[in-house]
């Protein structure tokens, strides 16, 4: 366990003085707090930066300003609306975890940790910052900006992903708590690990607790938190076909809910080494294919993963009516429908669009 000899007994007091003069008071997210509206933008906000998240999150409380409203809604909608946010499946989470506390909750979310984070995406440290933030309870918050600020504060060695580091923070974070105004003490945490104890910068001179930080009295800053071990990324090819139908529309299909890019519309992916998998789904449609035109070269990197996207521009005749069934469908680019993308593929047809559209404006 840590030592709480070395946490300050105004440790809080100097951290809420900060916050009053210092601290962010006019995020969106701040205004009008109820519990929706803070988890909406604690998901959000696991693993994007703030100033990503003020692109987003106005135009999604507009689309669902309530919890029932986001229940209510379809899988693409929500989905389209996150596009770009990356790490889907908080979208697909966030939609779920709407759905049961309208089922089984009454649209009221439950107020107690545990009873948050048996929810659909909502861990412990983001059920600690709702039931903090909007309810005022007592209760800690362990993310990445307050991870960092206790692991320099307490000069905490190890990697805070292995058990006995994290189980230690969580112990010093329940630890200092202020009995009162615990809501306005986790948003305070977070300010501070976000705006002075950055990761590679940190503003030790401005900082309210830099007279008894043990990283910054050794002069090992940037040593604390103990970086994850970095492993080389594997790297995959893969080829996007274009396929359009001569009126500027291309054919997506929906991928799997699990998964890589789960629930999202998609490219088709072939395996760059298997040239007669692009005359399959030629037969699969009944298109009749054109010449493969290079598009551009992608490359999107992942958390675990980096992948190497060759798109080819082909046009596809159909045999028929032009009729997408089932998962599949027409993209039409002129007059797109609300899909969830993924980044890349939006990236790229895009790209498309410039070279189907012409001069005129109107589609080819």
């Amino acid at each position: 366990m840590y030592d709480s000899h070395f946490l300050a007994s105004d440790f809080a007091e100097r951290v809420l003085s900060w916050f009053d003069r210092h601290g962010r008071h006019d995020l969106p997210w701040q205004q009008d707090i109820t519990p929706y509206r803070v988890w909406v933008s604690e998901i959000m906000l696991q693993q994007t930066q703030v100033a990503t998240v003020l692109g987003y999150y106005p135009r999604f409380m507009a689309a669902f300003p309530t919890v029932q409203a986001l229940a209510a809604a379809s899988e693409d909608e929500v989905l389209h609306l996150w596009t770009g946010l990356g790490y889907y499946s908080r979208a697909r989470n966030l939609h779920r975890a709407a759905q049961q506390v309208v089922a089984q909750h009454g649209g009221e979310f439950p107020r107690s940790v545990e009873a948050l984070a048996a929810l659909p995406g909502i861990g412990r440290s983001t059920a600690g910052a709702i039931a903090s933030i909007s309810m005022g309870l007592r209760a800690p918050i362990l993310d990445g900006n307050v991870k960092r600020v206790l692991a320099r504060y307490l000069a905490e060695p190890g990697y805070p992903g292995e058990s006995a580091v994290a189980a230690r923070l969580w112990a010093a974070a329940e630890h200092l708590i202020p009995s009162l105004r615990a809501n306005h003490y986790t948003q305070a945490m977070m300010d501070l690990g976000a705006t002075l104890c950055t990761r590679s910068k940190p503003s030790c001179l401005l900082c309210p607790l830099a007279q008894d930080c043990r990283a910054h009295a050794l002069g090992r800053e940037r040593d604390f938190p103990t970086p994850k071990p970095r492993k080389a990324l594997p790297q995959k090819h893969t080829l996007m076909p274009l396929l359009h139908d001569g009126q500027g529309a291309i054919l997506l299909y929906r991928r799997p809910s699990s998964g890589l890019w789960g629930g999202l519309w998609s490219l088709p992916e072939l395996e760059p080494a298997q040239p007669g998998a692009l005359a399959q789904l030629a037969r699969q449609h009944a298109l009749t294919l054109g010449t493969p035109q290079p598009l551009t070269t992608l490359s999107h990197t992942f958390s675990h993963f980096q992948l190497h996207i060759d798109a080819q521009l082909i046009e596809a005749v159909p045999q028929g009516t032009c009729v997408a069934e089932g998962d599949w469908l027409w993209y039409k680019l002129a007059n797109p429908p609300r899909l969830g993308l993924a980044a890349p593929v939006k990236k790229l047809l895009e790209r498309a669009s410039l070279h189907l559209t012409p001069a005129s404006g109107e589609p080819l």
